[in-house]
């Protein structure tokens, strides 16, 4: 199997409906183990993230901002603006800029004198792209990772396996960027989630789970395929470190938004539909008012009929929204409000600006 699977990561094949997560991408320094193939023949690779807090931090509740800016990392703690952060990340790009001069040309193009790259600066940019180098485990999975286990057993790292190229249909399998922005902003309000039993939607991983129970009392991650959630089931065994000083618990189930019927992703219309039909059923039938929150990426695609990038699943998505606020059935009141992304981050991934979080809070009538 080893020797198969080498020549598999050695000549990828892609097909036109694979989908392939870029998350894994930015986890500098860190190698992604291979470590089985599952049911349908994927390979399973095993990343570690990083937290950037450490358990002091979490306990007194201060929150701790890490920036990693060319060959220096910044560390702010306590009420500083992360605005802030950001404009000392935009005055460094400036300075960094100093030394190049642009030019017109006899034509009146614009023609740009770079500065001289040197040795340095050559060095510290391979430092800064470390190749993703995946490692092939054969046998002896355990011995394999002991050094790694040693290493990541800290309360500041989250062990997950997952994949990284599927079809459609299995996109649950791999790290999606919206998982991370909605981690974050748990971490970042955390004493909003504090002891409460919170039910997850299309958990995929658990990733998401797992940073809620550092804070909850009960989570319930639930999906849909056996593959899928075993594959959660072992990252929360892997992760029981990171819930042991909270006593939080995290329950993974089957929840089947289109239970016999065909769907693909969050950005299938019918799909969409399902997931705001179940949002209904269930704040309608819990006793108390609840609050529910979305994490999206908006996808821009270029399609043949418009002849444009257009996004017309994001579109769907936003008129059903439109459409839950709206609501009159005298039974329930939903409030809809994005929330600015732009708190603190704890875990290392790309936030873009194509990525949306909304907060929706859902009131009885009756």
């Amino acid at each position: 199997m080893g020797d198969l699977a080498e020549k598999e990561m050695d000549n990828p094949t892609f097909r036109s409906d694979t989908v392939l997560s870029d998350v894994h991408l930015h986890c500098p320094s860190k190698r992604h183990l291979m470590v089985r193939l599952n049911a349908v023949g994927q390979p399973v690779f095993l990343s570690y993230f990083k937290l950037l807090w450490s358990t002091e931090d979490l306990a007194s509740g201060k929150h701790v901002r890490e920036i990693t800016t060319g060959r220096e990392q910044h560390c702010r703690s306590g009420d500083e603006l992360c605005d802030k952060d950001r404009s000392d990340l935009k005055e460094e790009a400036e300075l960094n800029s100093e030394g190049v001069e642009a030019l017109l040309d006899e034509d009146g193009d614009l023609e740009v004198v770079r500065r001289p790259r040197s040795a340095s600066d050559l060095q510290a940019e391979d430092l800064l792209r470390d190749i993703v180098c995946p490692v092939i485990l054969m046998k002896g999975k355990e011995d394999a990772f002991e050094d790694e286990e040693q290493e990541c057993t800290c309360s500041d790292v989250v062990k997950i396996e997952h994949t990284m190229a599927t079809p459609l249909e299995d996109v649950g399998k791999q790290v999606w960027r919206a998982a991370f922005l909605l981690a974050d902003y748990i971490l970042f309000q955390r004493d909003t989630f504090r002891g409460c039993s919170v039910l997850e939607l299309g958990g995929g991983t658990g990733i998401t789970s797992i940073i809620m129970g550092t804070v909850a009392k009960r989570v319930y991650c639930t999906d849909v395929g056996e593959d899928l959630l075993a594959m959660c089931e072992q990252n929360v065994a892997l992760n029981k470190h990171l819930l042991e000083p909270g006593g939080g618990e995290i329950k993974v189930n089957e929840l089947d938004w289109l239970k016999d019927e065909f769907c693909t992703v969050f950005y299938d219309d019918d799909l969409t539909d399902a997931l705001f039909r179940t949002l209904y059923r269930i704040t309608h039938n819990l006793r108390n008012s609840s609050t529910v929150y979305l994490a999206l990426e908006k996808r821009l695609n270029f399609t043949l009929r418009h002849m444009d990038i257009t996004c017309e699943a994001y579109s769907h998505f936003r008129n059903t929204l439109n459409d839950l606020e709206n609501l009159q059935d005298g039974k329930m009141k939903y409030t809809v409000e994005p929330i600015k992304p732009d708190f603190c981050q704890f875990l290392v991934y790309e936030r873009i600006e194509q990525l949306e979080l909304w907060k929706i809070m859902a009131e009885h009538l009756t």
